[in-house]
């Protein structure tokens, strides 16, 4: 065997297969466009999907790459020797072109011309057939051609060598092998057992099938191949290791924690294991969020799991003494060493990444001293209960009041034998929905019980959309729904969903809410509430008949309400101009992440890390009313996305768009990839106000905004404000903030006296006090109780007291509208002796009915009990000295 390095072993891959007639088609994002029902790429074949389903692939009919893959459902089995959540796949493909015959050919080469195997050394196993497909006898027939043994050829069932994702091309598949100079565990020792004798190399997929939603299996259109091999199983196993972590993919990050942590990697099995799961982890971190899609953690979807991989990093380095700083240092060694030549984007994208990890690693570092400190609690509870497991509730508590995962507090209890009742936690957690969904709206509840319905439909009963160009159209009635049942007609107040054969509707789709107004038949009158995407092509028009009574097959005149939709146009307008100028005035990092547009406002979110200053938003504002001011024309052509791709027209990243688009040009400045409903010029948007900008989730901007009419209210509305603002303090608008001025600095001057008044009291009210100090192992004590002090005077009276004592301790405590307040502090002095003002007040607080506690210093509590104040005195004593070392 030759050994090789990543890079190296990369390079060879693509040349092998170029010298064959194949084309590098490069990497796509780690994140999946969701086509295939899954949050990430974890396949290599996965973004060929179209093409292996026989849509033509614009390369070729012979492809190769090497495309990075991440998958999850294995995490908690990362830590062991092989487990990984970033993987790289090699892969080629043949669509159509050639099959068994010639892959055969081309593995045996690779694995023996290339890689240096000994024939003698390889088996191979090929799909033993079922009940859904045949005995692969041709893969075996071409494994044995190409150069395998005969008897090194095994047939095994479908768990072995039938490949597929949940639905989409599949086929047998035929894996490769090297066999190890050492005995068969048993008379069936083979491929399939996992005595160690057999490694997997690689894997040939023959996709002959497409399986459906509902698990049947018809012929492709194509016979297609698919060739894929782990990057690092083959490389660790080239350079003569079954440790992944032992290639020079892991080697530089686990050099530089053994160094800082002071552990050896492989002496300890406990420190190993979070060794690899810190390396690992953070390294698909980097990969997410330097891939094009930018990921940042959230609580949904792709962005929790890597908000779980970034946490359980966070965890695993505390077992080894790894700061923020350090983990961070591991990230940048994967991209300025390891992936810098072969993932240029994370080079690109560095500061972003390593911004964006400190972000969530510290936000996590909060998280889990409060977290681990109520679990704690609750753990020591299950124990004094003489239980085993945590229940539901207190596990949702942790989750919904600290932001704890759940999976964390599964994994730590376990660590102590304790279980958790998962099943309880989401019983919690529905519950908590439960009063969302509760409130949904009239249309909400109609949409869900009325899409299903019309799939009884002909297939060519459809509705075609012709409000792009008019808002009043006639139609026919070709299906109506009342609730979850198809109905030949809708009488006077009875609600349903009427489709028709065209519609000027617009269905709500892409942000932009469904369009309402009146459908007027012959014998009555629908006033549609909503307008929704049905599957099919069909649109669902959603409300209730008014008048008279509506039949199938009817005709009908539809008209859009007018005025709403305009206001709509000039919100959905807006947000393009918008989105411009935010990527102006932010920078080319801001990308859409959702956007809402109804007749009163939009609302639109947008990949950003911090808050925008009150400048930039009169910034972002300003350019957006310049190009209303402007009155660009806005147009909209109809081309293919290869075509609107040119133009530089913006997409939403992980939206998938048909072959042919519509691209929405303002003039030269905006343009993007859209199928709403647009002003003809953006004068007719009349002006723009931004009326919030605040955090949604992390990383996640979001701005509302009015436009129009909408808008114009709300300047007179703040106007009016402003008006009865200056009444109240009787001046005018005009000069309204210099009053304001000169109040607060009365009111400045009035609080300063008040103070001086309320410190005079307060040392008036404890009177001489000094003959009180006490003196514990050569430590200074004043601890003393005054009444009617609030929390601050008492602070005052503290730094008072501090200052006369010189060196010392200071309690003082005071009951203060039937609760009682307490101060503890201590001077540098007291506090080499051992002293902690902190510690002292938990120590006492629990005595008066409460609890508290702070720096070594000065610390401060609140209690219920004032009857425990002289108590609470007398322990601060006995507290104290058993501080002094």
């Amino acid at each position: 065997m030759k050994q090789f390095t990543s890079k190296e072993l990369r390079k060879q891959w693509i040349e092998f297969y170029k010298e064959r007639g194949h084309v590098d088609v490069g990497a796509v994002s780690l994140v999946s466009d969701g086509s295939t029902g899954v949050l990430f790429n974890v396949a290599g074949m996965q973004p060929l999907m179209p093409y292996l389903l026989g849509q033509k692939h614009p390369l070729g009919t012979r492809l190769c790459n090497v495309q990075g893959c991440v998958r999850t459902n294995d995490i908690d089995s990362v830590g062991d020797k092989s487990h990984v959540t970033f993987f790289e796949m090699m892969g080629s493909w043949s669509l159509g072109d050639y099959f068994k015959k010639e892959r055969c050919q081309w593995s045996f080469e690779l694995l023996t011309q290339v890689f240096g195997f000994d024939a003698d050394h390889l088996a191979a196993t090929v799909f033993a057939g079922d009940e859904n497909a045949p005995r692969d006898e041709e893969g075996a027939a071409c494994r044995i051609e190409s150069g395998f043994k005969k008897e090194n050829v095994y047939y095994l069932p479908a768990d072995d060598n039938w490949w597929g994702l949940e639905y989409g091309p599949c086929g047998p598949d035929s894996e490769m092998f090297y066999i190890a100079d050492v005995p068969d565990c048993g008379p069936d020792c083979g491929p399939g057992c996992d005595c160690g004798k057999y490694t997997e190399l690689g894997n040939d997929v023959f996709m002959q099938y497409e399986k459906h939603h509902d698990g049947s299996l018809t012929p492709l259109k194509q016979k297609n191949v698919d060739t894929g091999w782990g990057l690092e199983r083959i490389l660790a196993f080239l350079n003569g290791t079954k440790d992944v972590y032992q290639t020079d993919l892991f080697t530089s990050a686990i050099a530089y924690i053994e160094k800082v942590s002071g552990e050896k990697y492989g002496a300890d099995d406990t420190k190993t294991k979070s060794m690899r799961i810190l390396a690992d982890h953070l390294r698909t971190s980097v990969m997410l969020i330097g891939d094009e899609a930018k990921l940042l953690p959230s609580n949904t979807g792709a962005g929790y799991i890597l908000r779980r991989l970034i946490r359980r990093a966070v965890r695993h380095g505390r077992v080894l003494g790894l700061k923020k700083e350090n983990l961070l240092a591991v990230a940048g060694i994967y991209i300025d060493e390891v992936y810098n030549d072969s993932y240029p984007l994370l080079v690109k994208n560095r500061d972003f990444i390593l911004q964006e990890l400190q972000k969530e690693i510290e936000r996590f570092e909060s998280t889990l001293e409060n977290g681990m400190k109520e679990l704690n609690k609750i753990l020591s509870a299950v124990k004094e209960d003489n239980k085993n497991t945590i229940d539901g509730n207190s596990a949702f508590y942790l989750y919904d009041t600290f932001g704890f995962p759940l999976e964390l507090t599964v994994e730590m209890a376990q660590e102590q034998s304790i279980s958790v009742d998962e099943d309880g936690f989401y019983k919690a957690m529905e519950q908590q929905k439960q009063k969302a969904r509760d409130n949904q709206n009239f249309s909400a509840k109609l949409s869900v019980g009325s899409s299903a319905v019309f799939d009884s439909l002909d297939e060519n009963a459809v509705t075609e959309f012709t409000g792009y160009e008019k808002l009043v159209d006639e139609s026919s009635v070709i299906a109506i729904a009342s609730g979850d049942n198809l109905a030949d007609r809708l009488e006077t107040g009875a609600q349903g969903t009427i489709v028709v054969t065209n519609t000027p509707f617009y269905a709500t789709m892409g942000g932009q809410v469904g369009d309402k107004g009146i459908i007027s038949g012959p014998d009555g009158e629908f006033k549609v509430l909503d307008t929704i995407k049905l599957p099919n092509n069909r649109v669902g028009h959603v409300g209730e008949v008014v008048s008279g009574t509506v039949s199938k097959n009817d005709k009908v005149c539809l008209k859009v309400d007018e005025t709403l939709r305009m206001n709509t146009c000039r919100n959905h307008s807006a947000t393009h101009l918008l989105q411009k100028a935010l990527q102006e005035v932010l920078g080319d990092g801001v990308e859409q992440q959702g956007s809402y547009q109804d007749s009163d406002r939009t609302r639109f979110d947008f990949s950003y890390s911090q808050a925008m200053t009150a400048d930039e938003i009169h910034e972002v504002e300003k350019k957006v009313n310049a190009k209303i001011l402007e009155g660009l024309s806005v147009d909209t052509k109809v081309m293919s996305l290869e075509e609107a791709k040119k133009t530089g027209a913006m997409a939403l990243f992980g939206e998938k768009y048909s072959d042919n688009v519509r691209v929405v040009n303002m003039g030269d400045w905006s343009i993007e990839l859209c199928g709403g409903t647009h002003v003809k010029n953006t004068s007719q948007i009349g002006q723009f106000k931004i009326v919030s900008e605040g955090g949604v989730a992390a990383g996640v901007r979001r701005i509302e905004a009015l436009t129009g009419s909408n808008a114009l209210n709300f300047h007179e509305e703040q106007e009016n404000k402003l008006k009865e603002a200056a009444a109240l303090l009787k001046t005018n608008p005009v000069d309204l903030v210099a009053h304001i001025k000169k109040l607060q600095e009365e009111l400045k001057a009035v609080k300063s006296e008040n103070e001086s008044l309320k410190s005079a009291q307060a040392k008036e009210a404890l009177g001489d006090v000094m003959d009180q100090v006490q003196e514990i192992k050569g430590v200074k004590l004043l601890a003393t109780s005054v009444k009617g002090v609030d929390m601050n005077g008492l602070r005052d009276l503290g730094d008072q007291l501090k200052t006369k004592l010189s060196e010392g301790v200071i309690v003082l405590i005071s009951e203060a509208d039937s609760k009682v307040n307490m101060v503890a502090m201590a001077t540098d002095g007291a506090i080499k002796s051992g002293a902690h003002a902190g510690n002292l007040i938990k120590g006492i607080a629990a005595l008066v009915g409460g609890g508290g506690g702070g720096r070594p210093n000065m610390a401060q509590a609140g209690g219920k009990n004032p009857s425990g104040i002289d108590a609470a005195i007398a322990e601060a004593a006995k507290v104290l000295e058993g501080q002094i070392k």
